[in-house]
């Protein structure tokens, strides 16, 4: 749930309500199975958690477009759960497009023209001879942020028209995967303080960074008490404007990929989660999210839950 003001955004409070068909209708946008993607195999699994009463994350995973996206939403009376929809929607409908691919969709969220990307801009065969990796690596990159800047304006333009003021209004998180050709690298998106880890070689990585005026301070060494950990420096929906972090990440063969909401990591100390993640196989995806579902649990979360794995295939 969302609340603004000075450009922060408190997950804790609820400020405004909204109206439609939507609400009280929470979808979970992908199916808690397994998905193969060209990247391995992916599974994930949702909860409302022991305190909330309603569910405002959702995840999907999209195989044909080698896309896996969390989102946490916040807003008062369900908005949340309907920003958190509607980003991934909208997301996935611009990256769809760009591809020229008529696959279905979570939902309809975009009447948008853009332009085509193709993956076999990463094909050394089909791709323009004096293209290079670089090239291909970059126009992804761009459409990936037009994707995220698209799904933003929309959500403002919503926000807009249920007279909400700028940093008001629902929002919600988005961190994802997306591996544009197979054997290629994964391109990572992220807004706001959903998670992104690495499981490789017996190590745990964070691979994105906690927008956060709590983490902000951390990393200024500032005393205590620092501020509290749910004012998200920025959010999709509240605000016109977003810089989304995004990088590349090489894959090795066998990785392990974790996505999450903050329900998930916020009372779970890293050691916990690497544990679980160090016995993921390609047999036991939905039983490890289970575990980790647990664990946030018993750990004393007080939010709704989210876990998606993607483990890679072996060499």
């Amino acid at each position: 749930m969302l609340a603004c003001s000075y450009g922060l955004c408190d997950k804790g409070l609820e400020t405004i309500s909204t109206t439609g068909d939507t609400l009280g209708n929470w979808k979970q946008l992908s199916p808690s199975a397994l998905h193969r993607l060209d990247l391995g195999l992916a599974y994930g699994l949702t909860d409302v958690g022991t305190v909330r009463e309603s569910n405002q994350d959702n995840f999907f995973i999209a195989p044909e477009l080698g896309l896996v996206v969390v989102a946490d939403g916040m807003g008062g009376h369900e908005a949340g759960e309907i920003a958190s929809a509607d980003a991934i929607r909208l997301l996935h409908s611009f990256l769809r497009a760009s591809h020229g691919d008529q696959q279905s969709s979570p939902g309809d969220a975009s009447d948008a023209t853009v332009p085509a990307f193709h993956a076999s801009a990463f094909d050394p065969v089909q791709a323009d001879p004096d293209a290079t990796w670089t090239d291909a690596t970059m126009r992804a990159m761009i459409t990936l942020h037009d994707a995220v800047e698209f799904a933003n304006e929309r959500m403002y333009q919503t926000n807009s028209a249920n007279d909400q003021a700028d940093g008001a209004g629902m929002g919600t998180t988005l961190t994802g995967m997306w591996q544009v050709a197979q054997d290629g690298p994964v391109f990572i998106f992220h807004i706001g303080d959903s998670r992104l880890y690495c499981f490789r070689n017996g190590r745990l990585n964070q691979l994105t960074r906690d927008q956060t005026l709590y983490q902000q301070a951390l990393e200024a060494g500032m005393a205590e008490p620092l501020p509290a950990r749910n004012l998200l420096l920025q959010a999709l929906g509240p605000a016109p404007l977003i810089k989304p972090d995004l990088q590349t990440q090489a894959v090795s063969p066998g990785d392990v990929y974790m996505l999450c909401s903050d329900g998930l990591y916020g009372n779970s100390p890293p050691e916990a989660i690497a544990a679980i993640l160090a016995r993921v196989r390609d047999d036991n995806l939905a039983e490890c999210c289970a575990e980790l579902v647990a664990m946030a649990k018993r750990d004393g979360s007080r939010d709704n839950i989210t876990a998606v794995i993607v483990r890679c295939k072996d060499a």
